[in-house]
Parts: structure tokens; C-alpha cells; sequence
């Protein structure tokens, strides 16, 4: 037993348990258009690492026994992969709701200039990557430039709708840019409104706040800079114990790249697939016994009980 776990042992005191599957989030590759310094899976424009479409077909059969479910499609940049339309098309026509995490700049890239309108004709719903309406604040964390391609990438999305149409979201994800908790996120979010409309007339639907977990190139720099204990005996004393009924790995399941399993895009970049006796393929995808798993815990998963709590959804409080 961890020390994570014992932490929630007087919450669950069998462990942490799936509770159903209600997201399927599928990690297309790890390439990638930028290279940011908190990337928890170092993505980047040099890895290989993709789905191929014989992964796909096993998904598409799994998400027909799940009752089709929200799948949620993310990298790297998942738009990067060859199969990205045809799989999106796939599953739109199966019934699902498809979310992309995009980082904005890849809708800028040569042969990527149609992605607004495919999005918005298959009704995709967009997570967008904008860690701060600053420049420079952005410009730290995912590079020079990022910036202005972001807003000019938001600016096509609302010209298309999105942010603006009830049916079309349009959600904003911001990272802290240091070893820090973000903010409350409704105050955050009325941030993101004033200044993003004011500034450059653009809109968006919800402000999402992920903490950083100290994994890939975050926790590279926190070492390097020496705070990687100070870190985490900040998530640690940070604990809530009422965002555990509220953790995303209860009700959702990640796919990699290859078909292998975890609970959470975290613990794929740790390694850690599903486990615990539960099918930890997509070949061998059991909803039953998925949905009722237990689920693999480790040191980081204090980065999603720290304060309000953190998912891919935003804050769980």
C-alpha cells in the first residue's frame, strides 16, 4: 500500500475503485507541433509513437459494447495522426460525442487548414491548450510565438461558431507556470473572459484548470531547480479528501497508442497500464469488469486531491 493510498483508506478502504466507464480518452501519438516544459508525456515534434487504424477498429468495437460513451482524443497533437478524420468520422457516425484536445497552433500547420470546418460539420467539441492569456506567460511555457497562433487559431473556431454556439464548446485549459496550485477557476475564468475579449475580441465556452503533475519534462525542471520535494510536499499537504469521490480515473479509462490500457493518461506516462487482474488490452475490453476495476495509484495522484481537486475536466470542485 501506498502512501496515496493510505491516505484514502478511510475513504476506500478496499482501494481506489472504477465506479463505470462513462469517457473513453484515446491517445492517438505522442507527436507533437510543439514542445512544452510542463508536457507530463514529453511529447514533440521528433516522436514517433502513433495509433495505427487496426487499434482504432478495436476501439470502435468497444465503444459499441460501452453503449457508446464520450471519447475524448488527445496526444501529442491527435489531429497529427494519419487516421485522425477517418476515425473521428467513425465514431461520430456510431453515435459517440467526440472531444479533441487540441493545442491550437496545429490548426495553423500546412494541410491542417480545413480542421475548423471538419470539426465543426462532425460536430466535435474542442478542449484548447491556453495556460495564460499573457504572452509572455505563454510564450515561457510552450514556446515564442504560441501566443499569437493560439489566438489567431481561436479566431478561426469562433468564426466557425465554436464559442460561440451552444452546440460548439470551445474550453480553455490553463497550467500553472511554476511548482504552484492554480487558482480557483471560476475567478480564473471571469479573467480569461475580460481580458481575451477586451484584448482580441475573442470568446470561448469554459475555463478548464489542471494542476501539473510532477511527471515528464515538469518533473525534470522541478529537479533541476531543486523544488521537486518542495512540490510535492505541497500536493501532499494539499490533500482534500472530497475531490476523491470525484476523480476522473472512477469514471473514465485511457487507450494508448498501442491498445494498452490505464487509468489515466498519467499513469501512461508513468507506465502504469490497468492492473489488479482486469483485461489491460483493447482486444480483451471487458466493460463489466472495467467498469468496476481497481484502479493503479501512485505519489501523483496527490496532484489530483490537491485543493479543488484535478481532471481532465478541470477542477473537480
Amino acid at each position: 500500500m501506498n502512501d496515496f493510498e493510505k491516505k484514502i483508506a478511510p475513504h476506500d478502504p478496499e482501494g481506489l475503485r472504477s465506479r463505470t466507464i462513462e469517457i473513453m480518452q484515446v491517445n492517438l501519438g505522442l507527436r507533437c507541433n510543439q514542445q512544452c516544459r510542463h508536457c507530463h508525456l514529453e511529447a514533440s515534434p521528433k516522436r514517433s509513437e502513433r495509433m495505427e487504424w487496426s487499434v482504432m477498429e478495436w476501439i470502435l468495437r468497444a465503444v459499441d459494447r460501452l453503449g457508446r460513451p464520450q471519447v475524448d482524443l488527445t496526444g501529442g497533437a491527435p489531429e497529427l495522426n494519419p487516421d485522425f478524420r477517418r476515425f473521428v468520422t467513425a465514431l461520430r457516425e456510431r453515435g459517440c460525442r467526440v472531444q479533441v484536445r487540441t493545442n491550437l497552433t496545429v490548426l495553423l500547420d500546412p494541410g491542417m487548414e480545413d480542421l475548423p470546418g471538419f470539426f465543426r460539420d462532425s460536430g466535435v467539441h474542442l478542449v484548447a491548450s491556453m495556460p495564460c492569456y499573457l504572452e509572455e506567460n505563454v510564450s515561457f511555457q510552450r514556446g515564442i510565438g504560441v501566443h499569437k497562433k493560439s489566438i489567431a487559431a481561436i479566431r478561426r473556431l469562433n468564426a466557425r461558431g465554436y464559442g460561440r454556439e451552444p452546440s460548439l464548446p470551445l474550453n480553455l485549459v490553463y497550467n500553472p507556470g511554476g511548482p504552484f496550485l492554480p487558482p480557483p477557476q471560476n475567478i480564473l475564468e471571469e479573467d480569461y473572459r475580460r481580458e481575451l475579449g477586451s484584448r482580441f475580441g475573442i470568446a470561448f465556452t469554459r475555463l478548464l484548470t489542471i494542476t501539473n503533475m510532477p511527471l515528464g519534462r515538469f518533473r525534470k525542471e522541478l529537479h533541476r531547480q531543486n523544488r521537486e520535494e518542495a512540490y510535492m510536499r505541497l500536493l501532499r499537504e494539499s490533500f482534500n479528501p472530497e475531490t476523491v469521490p470525484g476523480l476522473m480515473c472512477r469514471h473514465q479509462i485511457e487507450v494508448r497508442w498501442d491498445g494498452i490500457l490505464y487509468d489515466c493518461d498519467f499513469n501512461l506516462a508513468l507506465g502504469l497500464p490497468v492492473n489488479h487482474g482486469a483485461p489491460d488490452h483493447i482486444r480483451f475490453f471487458e466493460p463489466d469488469e472495467l467498469g468496476k476495476r481497481r484502479i493503479v495509484t501512485g505519489e501523483h495522484c496527490f496532484g489530483c486531491t490537491a485543493g479543488a481537486g484535478s481532471s481532465c475536466g478541470g477542477s473537480i470542485l
